[in-house]
């Protein structure tokens, strides 16, 4: 095991605490964006879009307005939760005979059948319908204070000052470079003289500048958001894709409406949960949660006993989600990666979690907008006569998992995470941390989780107690994974909560993650 453990430091990452209002996201000045919102007296919504657009400036290739995503929304005065659903959507003239299987294996995100030159993983052939700009749009219409214009200037803001290309800017763009290089308008912005950008040792911060996307933010807040599907900024990107050979066209764009659905909701001991429905792993963490509904952990915090529990639910939860779920030709359904959440001062509660999919999407910039796409279709099994296989116009299943829980009838905390297949363990097991152990949100954070998202070997933090390696390794297949900032071995997970004895409101970020941080509003 020892050969697993490189690191020689302890990490920490601070809870931030307020009376008025909290922000927590993978990165510390879209939190900042989203708190101001509050400050000027938007709601949790407001400053959740406000937010959930700055990332696409300060953290691009994590989500965008190429992405797509689900939004809960705790609204107080109703004491209910809505989902935004703007999650993934093949394009309607998709040909499942684009993708011929090679007979190797791709490991990018999922350990899918590999497709003849990755065009499901990256390229034109990968992108789904993005419903970002549609999804942030319709929460702020029906739930939100503030007019589209005004949440969207702190975006345009940062677009127009650009990324700052610190170390970890360096080390994301160097392990996507030989991606980034296949498509043009991707090399020039990203691998500018065809190398990584990196700021000379003892310069000031140089600034990388996303050619295109302040503007299209600009007319995004003077025309609107319907301009991305109707308008200029629609034939845009649809012109673009065609002459790259994409099948995502201007019916698709023109069709697309993100939908408000009901959250699958379920007692678990003293709380109240919704998570997102259908074609997430909403679904899939409610089965795991069945699982340890008999058993009673003892007090002290999670020991070997719930490790062993968290496996063996979260095992036979992807098994059966595997196997079972997908979209169907029934499309009354409803369906179904960076995560936000929000609480103001009123209790109004969001968790948002939205994606380009894998680490710069698509890696496909597009000439006329500068707007990075998703690769949704990756969210598809490639191979014919499966529940999730791939087909035009259909929903894809999806890993997103924000959840909201409540507590003797009021809000009590946010979370999701971003990670692909690890956000509903992460998420799973954070959530039984506060639930089944009292434990409060900074021990929830710090403490070492595992991984059992699907595959054969179990993840495992070495820094568990030898009572938790040893009885996870007597049940399972493990393997020892530290909690490093690459490769990202967990789920990076977010949070708000509200405490219960004070009243006042806490923020936590991923621990690993050197970016993320929560931001408080008095």
């Amino acid at each position: 095991m020892n050969d697993h453990t490189v690191q020689n430091w302890k990490v920490a990452k601070p809870v931030a605490c307020s009376l008025g209002g909290m922000v927590t996201s993978q990165n510390r000045i879209a939190s900042e964006a989203g708190a101001r919102i509050l400050s000027a007296g938007g709601n949790a919504v407001d400053a959740a879009v406000a937010t959930g657009f700055a990332l696409a400036a300060v953290e691009p290739w994590n989500s965008g307005l190429g992405g797509v995503g689900f939004m809960m929304i705790y609204l107080a005065r109703e004491k209910r939760v809505r989902v935004v659903d703007f999650g993934p959507i093949a394009p309607g003239s998709l040909d499942p005979a684009d993708y011929p299987l090679t007979g190797g294996l791709t490991r990018d995100l999922f350990t899918w059948p590999a497709v003849q030159d990755d065009r499901n993983v990256h390229g034109p052939l990968s992108i789904a319908i993005p419903g970002q700009v549609d999804g942030m749009a319709t929460a702020l219409a029906q739930f939100g204070t503030m007019p589209f214009r005004d949440v969207m200037q702190a975006a345009i803001g940062l677009a127009e000052e650009g990324i700052a290309v610190d170390w970890y800017l360096t080390l994301k763009v160097a392990t996507m470079a030989r991606e980034l290089s296949l498509y043009p308008m991707t090399r020039d912005i990203w691998l500018p003289g065809g190398l990584p950008p990196v700021t000379p040792a003892g310069a000031p911060l140089a600034r990388l500048k996303m050619k295109g996307l302040a503007g299209t933010l600009r007319r995004l807040a003077d025309a609107g958001p319907r301009d991305f599907y109707e308008g200029d900024i629609a034939a845009g990107i649809a012109n673009d894709l065609r002459m790259m050979g994409g099948r995502l066209s201007a019916a698709d764009l023109a069709g697309f409406h993100a939908r408000i659905v009901e959250p699958v909701t379920t007692t678990y001991r003293n709380a109240r949960l919704a998570l997102p429905p259908q074609l997430t792993a909403g679904p899939t963490m409610l089965r795991a949660l069945d699982s340890l509904r008999g058993i009673t952990f003892p007090a002290g915090g999670p020991q070997a006993d719930a490790f062993v529990a968290y496996a063996a639910a979260l095992r036979e939860a992807y098994a059966e989600r595997l196997a079972n779920m997908g979209d169907n030709s029934d499309r009354r359904d409803p369906s179904t990666t960076t995560h936000l959440n929000v609480i103001d001062r009123d209790g109004n509660m969001v968790a948002l979690t939205q994606t380009l999919l894998s680490v710069f999407g698509s890696k496909v910039v597009l000439p006329s907008s500068g707007v990075l796409m998703n690769n949704g279709i990756m969210w598809f099994d490639p191979r014919p006569g499966s529940p999730n296989s791939l087909a035009p116009g259909k929903r894809a299943l999806s890993n997103m998992c924000p959840v909201i829980a409540m507590r003797d009838d009021h809000p009590w905390f946010a979370i999701g995470a971003s990670g692909g297949r690890k956000i509903l363990p992460a998420v799973y097991q954070i959530s039984s941390f506060l639930i089944d152990h009292g434990m409060t949100l900074e021990e929830a954070f710090h403490h070492p989780r595992i991984d059992a998202s699907g595959e054969e070997t179990v993840g495992v933090d070495p820094r568990h107690t030898e009572a938790v390696r040893t009885a996870l390794a007597g049940r399972f297949p493990v393997q020892f994974n530290e909690l490093v900032v690459y490769p990202t071995n967990y789920a990076c997970p977010s949070a708000v909560l509200r405490d219960p004895a004070t009243g006042g409101y806490q923020g936590i970020s991923d621990v690993m993650s050197p970016w993320s941080g929560a931001a408080a509003t008095g």
